[in-house]
């Protein structure tokens, strides 16, 4: 198969920042391929892997830009390591199993970290009798989540099992349509009656899992699709420290309330996937999420794949005929292909790649409508030494305890303390009280720093893409990382101390250096109007595009965010059915 690939998107040509491959492979660049994937990202890898899977010789060919490292180095302790960490997404991974399977992972190196437990809430209150505070630490021990919970509520211990049943439930019942194209209503309502019938069976995975799975809880699905997570969490449960940790990821890289309608499929999506055979599982993967880039990409190049790097893909070359045919680099130089597949943000893809008079101007101000807003600060930081919470103290020996490989959650004291950092953004001030969810990935994996010091990934919510009205400063972020900061060491002292290095990325940062237009990390909100049939437009959710041989693999396309690489996977298979008919 003859395939080549341009790795991590410049400035226009966007990908999934922490998952970009960590390589410096070279190939001779030739002129002609079969297809182009722009920007090496889990889907982009994913999709070019699949379609020399599919078995067109000749048809396929895959492209990369400038590599941009997954590693980042912040700090320097003399004597010692450097530290490394995911520059941004990057501290944890869940997948669709059967593609990671597909593409034998584990064999082309991927090591994953269980984290078990995965959740830790510690709280800012007066220990009594001399204990801690107390805190509530969630993993995969119903009995052990049980009497965690009980600190707090008996009825909500004795309720919380059946609600993880009735989750389980639903996201397993929804999670094939994950894998699944998305109804082709344009085919099933136009064209000849072949091409009807043909296109009726994408009905097929939604009627099985509606009708097989769901059954009676139809009704409860569609609930937890449109209503408030408050709403759904109220009925379930009554103390607060609960439902703001299970709150968290409702609005995790959303830029809406926990009370905003809609805000339920959020949490929904991140109990969905499986790692390590565990359903609804989460890792760590050694060195970084660029090891998942990394292992899709030597699965690729085992198969043949020319991986390109150090070179910018300018634009989408379009024909006099209207279709796609290859791409210009920055330089000027003409590479062409039958076919090129993007794994940019819509945005960047349909604005910035392609040139706008082959697309219909309908379709541009669609495209330019999509909502892109994330409340999302990313900050990395290196530590001389482990965070030692209140709640849970450290052991004499220094070693980390079961909480320090979980996402930890503060100011998740309750739903209200959420709800108010996200009204301060929409008055366009960072949180003076953010959310924070804290990951320690060197904890497990070893690689990340020298012996005795720690990264620390910590995604903070919520912060506007401008302040009042003007642009992020140096100044800005430093104060809001002191404030960031200055709220962990109430959790746990010593840690502004521990400080030997840090990195601020705010929305802006992460749309200039990564491509994520508005800074989001899934491509685009993950809003019930953006989201399976609607994702990136209606009528465009296909991962085809206006441009005839032009189609979007990435996050913005079906089905959305997540390392689960089902959007270059479904993409691949259309550019195949594509190509069988010619």
């Amino acid at each position: 198969t003859n395939v080549a690939m341009w790795g991590p998107l410049s400035k226009k040509a966007a990908l999934f920042a922490g998952l970009l491959t960590r390589c410096r492979h070279t190939a001779v660049l030739k002129s002609e391929y079969d297809a182009i994937v722009i920007g090496g990202g889990h889907n982009g890898l994913v999709a070019v892997s699949r379609l020399f899977n599919g078995g067109k010789k000749n048809k396929m060919i895959e492209q990369e830009n400038r590599c941009v490292m997954d590693w980042q180095k912040i700090a320097h302790v003399a004597n010692k390591n450097d530290f490394h960490f995911p520059k941004y997404i990057g501290f944890t991974a869940e997948n669709t199993i059967h593609i990671f399977r597909n593409l034998k992972m584990a064999k082309h190196g991927l090591k994953v970290y269980l984290r078990e437990p995965h959740a830790f809430t510690p709280l800012l209150e007066e220990g009594v009798g001399g204990r801690p505070p107390r805190s509530l630490l969630l993993g995969g021990d119903m009995a052990q989540n049980q009497r965690e919970i009980s600190k707090f509520s008996e009825l909500d211990a004795k309720a919380y099992p059946v609600y993880q049943a009735h989750m389980d439930n639903l996201a397993s019942a929804i999670e094939p349509l994950l894998d699944a194209m998305p109804v082709n209503i344009p085919g099933i309502t136009k064209g000849s009656l072949k091409k009807r019938l043909s296109a009726l069976k994408t009905l097929r995975p939604l009627l099985q899992t509606e009708g097989l799975k769901l059954g009676k809880n139809i009704p409860e699905f569609y609930e937890l699709l449109t209503a408030p997570i408050t709403k759904i969490l109220d009925r379930w449960f009554e103390s607060e420290p609960l439902k703001a940790t299970l709150a968290t990821d409702a609005v995790i890289g959303a830029m809406h309330s926990p009370r905003a309608p809609g805000s339920g499929y959020v949490l929904l999506h991140h109990v969905m996937g499986e790692v390590e055979g565990k359903k609804g599982a989460w890792g760590y993967v050694e060195g970084g999420m660029g090891g998942v880039s990394q292992a899709i990409a030597s699965a690729a190049r085992a198969h043949g794949a020319a991986i390109f790097t150090e070179q910018t893909v300018e634009q989408v070359l379009v024909g006099p005929d209207g279709s796609a045919k290859g791409v210009v680099l920055k330089d000027g130089t003409e590479i062409h292909s039958k076919v090129v597949l993007s794994n940019a943000t819509p945005h960047v893809t349909f604005r910035e790649l392609t040139p706008q008079d082959s697309l219909p101007s309908e379709f541009i101000k669609a495209i330019s409508q999509i909502d892109y807003a994330s409340p999302v600060t990313k900050i990395n930081v290196a530590l001389d030494s482990l965070p030692n919470f209140l709640a849970a103290p450290n052991t004499p020996d220094g070693r980390p305890g079961p909480h320090h490989q979980c996402s930890i959650h503060l100011n998740c004291e309750s739903i209200e303390v959420l709800e108010q950092a996200y009204l301060q953004a929409t008055k366009e001030r960072p949180s003076t009280r953010p959310m924070l969810e804290l990951c320690i990935p060197s904890v497990l994996d070893p690689t990340l720093a020298p012996p005795g010091c720690h990264v620390v990934s910590i995604f903070s919510q919520f912060t506007p893409y401008w302040l009042e009205g003007r642009a992020w400063r140096p100044e800005d972020r430093d104060q809001y990382a002191d404030v960031v900061f200055d709220w962990i060491e109430r959790y746990a002292p010593g840690f502004k101390n521990s400080v030997v290095g840090k990195e601020v990325l705010t929305p802006p940062d992460l749309e200039k250096i990564f491509g994520l237009t508005g800074g989001n990390i899934f491509h685009g909100a993950m809003s019930l109007d953006q989201l399976y049939l609607a994702r990136p437009l209606p009528s465009f959710c296909d991962y085809r595009s206006p441009v005839r041989g032009l189609y979007l693999c990435g996050s913005g396309a079906h089905p959305g965010g997540g390392v689960m690489g089902s959007a270059g996977w479904n993409a691949a298979l259309t550019v195949l059915a594509d190509l069988r008919r010619g």
